[in-house]
């Protein structure tokens, strides 16, 4: 069993898991020494690179950003969550605080894929006033592109596009450190009194 499956980061083994627990030769991402949570995105994105298995490099993406919140203390964390009122979306990662839901959308480059992003914040921004959305990428060019667009405000929902090859991942973790997370509460979609 790998560990991702033993930490209850994945429901079952994949190829995807596979690969991602083979990236680091006889080490589990739990016992990967780095100093800051870019030098271990780093570590397994260039890893990944030397696999040359391109077409799994986006999943992958999403569990190297998971198991850095794990290892981060950075719990508890929903993955391909469902929110309540907000339709026909997954979010790749949510942390709940009631006053400040929390999204990350992983994407390993951006081209169109940052429109995507942006409406699902919309849509939560909707329901909740106060959610905070990042997007995190690979994609340093295209990264800098869209911050502007943030800047200029031509991007409404995002919060911030983090490029994981810089410091923008350290001062995102950091700011998630300082932040409290917990389970979500569970809703009726209706109440008041029920006659049957």
């Amino acid at each position: 069993m790998g560990g991702l499956v033993k930490q209850g980061l994945a429901k079952t083994e994949s190829a995807t898991m596979k690969l991602f627990d083979s990236l680091i030769k006889g080490e589990t991402f739990m016992s990967v020494k780095y100093s800051t949570p870019k030098e271990y995105v780093e570590k397994y994105w260039t890893a990944l690179g030397k696999a040359n298995k391109p077409t799994l490099h986006s999943n992958t993406f999403k569990y190297i950003i998971y198991s850095l919140l794990y290892r981060e203390g950075i719990k508890p964390f929903y993955t391909q969550a469902k929110v309540a009122f907000v339709p026909n979306v997954n979010f790749d990662a949510m942390l709940y605080n009631q006053s400040a839901p929390v999204s990350l959308s992983l994407k390993t480059s951006l081209r169109e894929r940052y429109k995507q992003a942006d409406l699902e914040a919309v849509a939560l921004r909707y329901i909740y006033r106060r959610a905070k959305s990042y997007l995190l990428t690979m994609d340093s060019r295209e990264a800098k592109i869209q911050k502007a667009k943030i800047l200029n405000g031509d991007i409404m929902g995002l919060d911030e596009i983090i490029d994981c090859n810089t410091d923008d991942i350290d001062r995102l973790i950091a700011n998630l450190k300082s932040m409290q997370f917990t389970t979500s509460i569970k809703i009726e979609t209706v109440e008041g009194n029920l006659i049957q």
